[in-house]
C-alpha cells in the first residue's frame, strides 16, 4: 500500500496537468489529429516500420542454405584397353554458421534501430508541435495588430469628424483638418497592411496544418508566472528531450556496432555436405567440408573504425546534452522575464492612454494643439500595441516551456527517451 500511494499521487498529478487550462490555444484533441496527419510525422512512422523489418532481418541473419550442382565428363585412356567416357555429377548443400555471441549482438542492434526510430518519431511530433505553436502565435500577433489598428482608425475617425465640425463652426483652422485627415490616412494604411499580414499568417496555418480551426479569440489571456526553479525545468526538458534521446540511442547503437565489428574479426565458417557420382555410377562419394576465411587487415581496420565511430557518437551525445541544457535554461529565463516585461509594457500603455485622454480634454478646452493630441494618440497606440505583443510573447514562451517539458499536447505515440 505504501508503494501504491506515490503511484496514485503521480497519476493524479498527471491528470491535473493534462487538464490545465490553455487559453488562446486550439483544442488539444484537434491539435493531436493535425499533428498525426502531418506528412513529416507520418514519414517518421514509416521509418519505425522499416526498422522493425530490419530488426527481423538482423535476427535472421544472412545465413542461408545454398545448393551447388555440377556436372563433368571423365575420359580415360588406358594402355591395355579402349578409351572410355563417363558422365559424372555432384551436388552440395552448404550454409555459413553464425558464431556464438554474434546472434545476440544482431538482435540488440535491431532493437536499438527500432528504439532510435521510435524516438525520432516522437521527435518529429515534437518539432511539428513547435512549428505549429510558433505559427499559431504569429497568427495571434497579426490578429492583435489588426485589432489595435482597427481601434486606432475608429478613434482617429471620430477625431477627424470632430475637427471637421469645429472647422465648420469656425473654431479650428483648415490646417488642423488636414493634419487629422493625414493621421487617419496613415492609420488606415497601417490597418490595411496589418490585415494583409493577418490573412497571410492564417493562410500559412491552413496550408501547413490543415484542419486546424482558426477562430479569432475574443481576448488575450493574462500570462501566468512560471512555477518551479530553473534546475527543475532544465531536468524536465532533458528527461523528455527526443533530440537527446536520439543522440543517446545513436551512441548505444554505435557501441553495439563496434562490438559486432569486433566479433567479425573472427570470420564465420561455412559448412557443407557434398555427394557425387563418378564413373557413370560405379563410384558414389559422400563427404563433408568446412570453409574458414582467413582474417586480414581489412577486418581489423573495420573494427577500429567502428570503435572510433562509437566514441564520436558518445561525444555527440555529450554535446547535445550541453546544448539542450543551455537552451532550456535560456528558455526558462526568457519565460520568467517575459511576465515582468509585459507588466511594464502594460503599465506604459495605460499611462500613455491616460495622457492621450488628458491631452484630448485639453484640446477640447482650447488649452492644447491638435499636433500635441495626434502625437499623444500615436504614442498611446504604439504602447498599447507593444503591450499586446509582449502579452502574447509571455504566453508563447510559457507554452513553449511546457511543450519542451512535455506538459502540453502530450500524445500517446510519444516515447520517452528512457523507455
Amino acid at each position: 500500500m505504501k508503494k501504491l500511494i506515490p503511484l496514485l499521487l503521480a497519476s493524479f498529478g498527471h491528470c491535473a496537468l493534462a487538464l490545465e487550462a490553455t487559453p488562446n490555444l486550439p483544442p488539444a484533441e484537434i491539435v493531436a489529429q493535425v499533428l498525426r496527419a502531418n506528412p513529416g510525422v507520418q514519414a517518421a512512422g514509416s521509418n519505425v516500420r522499416a526498422e522493425e523489418a530490419n530488426r527481423t532481418s538482423l535476427e535472421a541473419g544472412h545465413y542461408e542454405w545454398s545448393l551447388r550442382l555440377g556436372g563433368q565428363q571423365r575420359k580415360t585412356n588406358p594402355t591395355t584397353g579402349p578409351n572410355e567416357r563417363y558422365n559424372e555429377w555432384n551436388a552440395a548443400i552448404e550454409r555459413p554458421l553464425r558464431l556464438p555471441g554474434k546472434g545476440t549482438l544482431d538482435s540488440q542492434l535491431g532493437a536499438a534501430g527500432v528504439s532510435v526510430a521510435e524516438t525520432m518519431h516522437g521527435d518529429a511530433l515534437h518539432e511539428t508541435s513547435r512549428a505549429l505553436l510558433a505559427a499559431w502565435f504569429v497568427w495571434l500577433r497579426e490578429n492583435a495588430a489588426a485589432a489595435q489598428w482597427t481601434e486606432q482608425v475608429a478613434l482617429l475617425q471620430k477625431q477627424a469628424a470632430a475637427v471637421s465640425r469645429r472647422q465648420q463652426l469656425g473654431d479650428a483652422a483648415h490646417l488642423e483638418t488636414i493634419q487629422s485627415e493625414a493621421a487617419l490616412a496613415q492609420a488606415e494604411a497601417q490597418q490595411t497592411m496589418a490585415k494583409v499580414r493577418q490573412q497571410r499568417a492564417a493562410e500559412d496555418l491552413r496550408r501547413r496544418f490543415p484542419g486546424l480551426p482558426l477562430n479569432v479569440p475574443a481576448s488575450i489571456a493574462e500570462p501566468q508566472p512560471v512555477s518551479g526553479s530553473q534546475n527543475e525545468w532544465v531536468e524536465a526538458i532533458l528527461e523528455h528531450s527526443h533530440e537527446l534521446g536520439v543522440a543517446r540511442g545513436e551512441a548505444q547503437k554505435a557501441t553495439i556496432v563496434a562490438g559486432r565489428a569486433g566479433r567479425d574479426r573472427l570470420p564465420d565458417p561455412l559448412v557443407g555436405i557434398q555427394f557425387s557420382r563418378e564413373r557413370a555410377g560405379e563410384e558414389s562419394v559422400l563427404g563433408a567440408y568446412v570453409s574458414i576465411p582467413l582474417p586480414g587487415t581489412a577486418r581489423r581496420a573495420t573494427a577500429d573504425a567502428a570503435l572510433a565511430q562509437a566514441d564520436a557518437a558518445g561525444s555527440r551525445e555529450a554535446a547535445a546534452t550541453q546544448r539542450i541544457a543551455a537552451e532550456a535554461a535560456g528558455l526558462y529565463q526568457s519565460a520568467s522575464a517575459a511576465l515582468a516585461t509585459w507588466q511594464a509594457g502594460q503599465g506604459a500603455g495605460e499611462r500613455l492612454s491616460r495622457a492621450a485622454e488628458m491631452t484630448a480634454r485639453a484640446y477640447q478646452l482650447g488649452e492644447g494643439t491638435l499636433n500635441d493630441l495626434l502625437t499623444a494618440r500615436r504614442m498611446a497606440n504604439e504602447a498599447q500595441l507593444a503591450a499586446r505583443l509582449l502579452q502574447l510573447d509571455a504566453l508563447e514562451l510559457r507554452y513553449r516551456l511546457l511543450l519542451d517539458a512535455h506538459r502540453l499536447w502530450v500524445l500517446d505515440e510519444e516515447k520517452h527517451p528512457g523507455d
